[in-house]
Order: structure tokens, then sequence, then C-alpha cells
């Protein structure tokens, strides 16, 4: 008998069965299109949000601090 599958491995081999029923009857130009439509940021959605609140943030404080504290 084989060994139980942990949780990743059964999450990976799910991933795995939905990408290839999403492959299944199509050609291989149609699969470079959709793979080339799936493009995933280098940088995670939260990094961008605190990037940008240092950023726009910083410079919000200063033009209320110049116009309120001259």
């Amino acid at each position: 008998m084989g060994k139980a599958q942990t949780l990743e491995q059964r999450r990976r081999n799910a991933k795995f069965v939905k990408e290839q029923d999403a492959r299944r009857g199509k050609s291989e130009n149609d699969i470079k299109k959709r793979s080339k439509e799936q493009f995933k940021s280098p940088i995670s959605p939260f990094w961008l949000g605190i990037l940008g609140f240092i950023v726009f943030g910083g410079l919000i404080f200063e033009v209320i601090s110049r116009i309120f504290f001259r």
C-alpha cells in the first residue's frame, strides 16, 4: 500500500487535474494564448499597498502640514 497524501500534495494534485482538464481538447495555440493571459504580478497586493501608503501617505501628510502648520 502507498502512503497517505498530505494536504499539500492533495492540493497540488487537484490544481494539476484542474489545469489538465482545462487543456483537454484545445490546440497548442489556444493553450499558449491562455497561459499568456494569466499574468501574475511579482509583488503581492499587500506590499503594493504598503509601498503606496509610504509614498502617497508621506506626500499627503506633507501637504496637510504645509497648509495648516505654516
